[in-house]
């Protein structure tokens, strides 16, 4: 079974995205998304998808949908979170990108999660489920200002499931 790990941007009052889309301009952070997930399996919803458009160049891409008609290029599709497991059973590590749904699915198994904490407060639709303080614990933590390229202030924290 491989490294389950959530990779995700998360406003001070919990917003994720609204409209399907990116609700801040931070380049650094899709930097870092691209460095974490290069070479990996990426699980997303098929909504996060069709905001992106188009498969991920140098990762695995899968999608899950409970619609059984879908399907896109270069994507796996999957239909639950076993599918995606027996999917991903020869990596290393699962990165899950996306959307609400799939992050509170895969919340309970995440072993990892590459956290960036955006100093804003937008309006949204979307949301990523509260986080237990208990469950998991901080082991690295980069602050960054706003420059030209990065919209807000933000921290990149890494935690891990805690023992």
């Amino acid at each position: 079974m491989p490294k389950i790990t959530l990779v995700v941007a998360v406003a001070r009052n919990g917003v994720i995205g609204r409209d399907n889309g990116l609700v801040w301009r931070l380049r650094s952070d899709l930097k870092r998304f691209r460095s974490l997930t290069m070479g990996k399996p990426i699980l997303m919803g098929r909504k996060t998808f069709l905001s992106i458009g188009k498969a991920l160049p140098g990762r695995r891409s899968l999608v899950m949908t409970r619609d059984r008609s879908f399907g896109a290029p270069d994507v796996t599709v999957v239909h639950d979170w076993a599918g995606a497991l027996a999917v991903a059973r020869e990596a290393d590590e699962l990165m899950v990108v996306g959307g609400a749904e799939i992050y509170a699915l895969a919340l309970p198994h995440a072993d990892c999660i590459h956290l960036t904490q955006v100093d804003a407060e937008p309006d949204g639709d979307t949301f990523f489920p509260a986080l237990d303080p208990t469950a998991f614990r901080e082991v690295h933590r980069e602050t960054h200002e706003p420059t030209d390229q990065d919209e807000f202030a933000f921290r990149f924290v890494d935690l891990v499931r805690a023992a």
